[in-house]
C-alpha cells in the first residue's frame, strides 16, 4: 500500500475555473467504460426508435394472423392512417404522418427528463462531468436554470402522462389474449406485451418523482400513515431505478421489434388457444 507520505495531494481551489486543474484526472481505473457503453446504447436506441417511428408499417398484428398485438411505439393508434383494427375508434383526421410521432413525445419526454437519465446523458454525451473526480469538459455552469435544460423541471408532468400510457399498454397486453378466429389464447407475443407493461410500471413506480409524490412532502409520517406505507413500499423500487430504467428501455425496443417481425411475416408468433 502507498504510505501517507507517498500519496499525491490534490489541492482544492475555491472559485477556480470550471473543469478543475490542468490534469483531467488522477484516477487510474477505466472510468470511461461506463460512459462509452451508455453513449452507445442510448445512441442505438434513439436511432432504432426514430427509424421505427418514421417507417410507419408492420406495427400491428391483426385478425389475418389470429392475433391482436400492437407495438408500444404506436399505441394508442389514434390517427386516420392507422391500419384497420389497430385503433380504439377515436380517429384524429388532421394528423397525416406516422402516428408514432404523435405518441412518442410523452414516453420519450418522461425518459429525457428522468433524474437518472439526466445523469446518464450529461456524463456520456456532454461530459458534464464525465465521472466523479474527472474534469468537466465545459468552462461554465448554469445548472438547469436556462433553456433548454429549464424544461427538465416539467418531469413530474411527463410522469403523469407516462402513467396514462402504462395503463394503455397494460390494456394492450390483456387484449393480446384475444386471438380473432380462435377465441382466447396465449402466445409469445402475449408474454412479450405483458412483460413490457410490467417493466414500464416498475420503471415508473421506482421513479424519484413518484416516491416524492407519495411521501416526499410529508413533514410527519405519523400523521399520514397511508402515504408512509406507500412511501416505504416504493423505496426499495427506487433503489433499483437505474436497473428498471435500462431493462424497460431495452425491452420496449425489443417489444416493437418482435411485433414488427410477426407483422411482416418474418417469424410466427407461437402460442395456443383454448
Amino acid at each position: 500500500m502507498t504510505s501517507l507520505e507517498e500519496a499525491t495531494a490534490t489541492p482544492v481551489v475555491l472559485g477556480g475555473v470550471r473543469g478543475g486543474p490542468t490534469v483531467p484526472t488522477l484516477r487510474q481505473d477505466r472510468w470511461w467504460i461506463q460512459q462509452v457503453v451508455t453513449l452507445t446504447v442510448l445512441t442505438a436506441f434513439v436511432a432504432y426508435a426514430s427509424w421505427a417511428a418514421f417507417v410507419n408499417k408492420s406495427y400491428y398484428v391483426g385478425a389475418a394472423l389470429h392475433r391482436d398485438l400492437i407495438s408500444p411505439f404506436y399505441s394508442p393508434c389514434l390517427t386516420e392512417s392507422c391500419v384497420p383494427g389497430s385503433h380504439p375508434g377515436t380517429i384524429i383526421t388532421w394528423w397525416t404522418i406516422s402516428p408514432a410521432l404523435l405518441i412518442l413525445i410523452f414516453p420519450l419526454g418522461f425518459r429525457m427528463t428522468c433524474y437518472y437519465y439526466r445523469k446518464a446523458y450529461y456524463r456520456s454525451f456532454w461530459l458534464a462531468p464525465p465521472a466523479c473526480a474527472v474534469s468537466d469538459a465545459h468552462g461554465s455552469y448554469s445548472g438547469e436554470t436556462r433553456f433548454p435544460l429549464l424544461l427538465q423541471n416539467i418531469h413530474r408532468y411527463f410522469f403523469y402522462a407516462g402513467l396514462i400510457f402504462n395503463v394503455i399498454l397494460t390494456i394492450d397486453a390483456f387484449v393480446a389474449f384475444r386471438q380473432p378466429g380462435n377465441g382466447i389464447g396465449f402466445s409469445v407475443g402475449t408474454a412479450v406485451l405483458l412483460l413490457n407493461a410490467l417493466l414500464l410500471w416498475a420503471y415508473s413506480l421506482s421513479c424519484h418523482a413518484c416516491r416524492h409524490l407519495c411521501g416526499g412532502g410529508v413533514k410527519q409520517f405519523s400523521r399520514s400513515p397511508i402515504r408512509h406505507r406507500i412511501w416505504k413500499a416504493l423505496t426499495p423500487l427506487n433503489a433499483r431505478h437505474m436497473l428498471f430504467a435500462w431493462m424497460s428501455l431495452l425491452f420496449v425496443a425489443f417489444t416493437d421489434f418482435y411485433v414488427r417481425l410477426v407483422a411482416s411475416g418474418t417469424i410466427h408468433d407461437y402460442g395456443f388457444h383454448f
